[in-house]
């Protein structure tokens, strides 16, 4: 089946130029021109992955990503100003899975869309007898992809899932922010070490009942994480 993917900008041009380029790969391309209509979108279907800028009109880009969290782990790229840190931050915070900055080459843009589309599809395994993980308190099924802590489920972005499980598969290695990267976004994001950090302390307030003094995913100081 082919990819579905959400276009959303309210620069037309843009929003054509990126759409001709992934249809020309074989993606199905909707375009969404201000946040109000982007949501009904994301409500409407179920998109394999969502491109949005941060400035909309009617509602700002990390609003959207941010209501979008409320009902979906759909994978989402959030495109900011050139150098915009706080953009940045703002959208990871907000649960965007990565970020392109503008102006952007479309061959870029293409490599991020199709290294995170195959991230997803690696992630999913092939065969039952894997499809439970569990430590402590806390279990993954591998399959729906959903986490239960403390006999509750919690709701996780695609990429806090893909941390959180390839941490659990991993108890007690230390990882650096740059191996972390290198494993769960691929080279597009190298040297970005806060990437990492705000999607740690995320993952840490969804599973840790105490977030300040983690149970689960600690810190080696002046080193990495690792899960204990």
């Amino acid at each position: 089946m082919p990819h579905s993917i959400l276009v959303v900008d309210d620069e037309k041009l843009i929003v054509k130029g990126i759409k001709f380029s992934l249809e020309q790969d074989g993606m199905i391309v909707d375009a969404a021109y201000d946040g109000e209509e982007a949501l009904e979108l994301a409500k409407a279907k179920n998109y394999d992955l969502i491109i949005l800028d941060v400035m909309l009109p009617k509602i700002d880009g990390t609003s959207v990503c941010q209501q979008i969290r409320e009902f979906s782990p759909v994978p989402v790229v959030m495109v900011t100003a050139k150098d915009a840190d706080m953009d940045k931050i703002m959208g990871l915070e907000y649960g965007a899975d990565d970020y392109i900055t503008k102006p952007f080459n479309i061959l870029e843009l293409k490599a991020r869309i199709k290294a995170i589309l195959r991230r997803s599809i690696l992630a999913r395994p092939a065969t039952a007898d894997i499809s439970n993980l569990t430590i402590r308190d806390i279990s993954l099924d591998t399959q729906s992809r959903r986490a239960m802590v403390r006999g509750a489920e919690i709701y996780l972005t695609a990429k806090e899932y893909d941390l959180l499980e390839f941490f659990m598969s991993n108890v007690g290695r230390v990882y650096t922010r740059e191996q972390l990267l290198a494993q769960l976004w691929g080279s597009e994001n190298a040297g970005d070490e806060r990437t990492v950090d705000v999607h740690v302390r995320r993952l840490r307030e969804k599973i840790e009942e105490n977030p300040s003094d983690p149970k689960y995913i600690c810190t080696k100081w002046r080193v990495g994480y690792y899960f204990r």
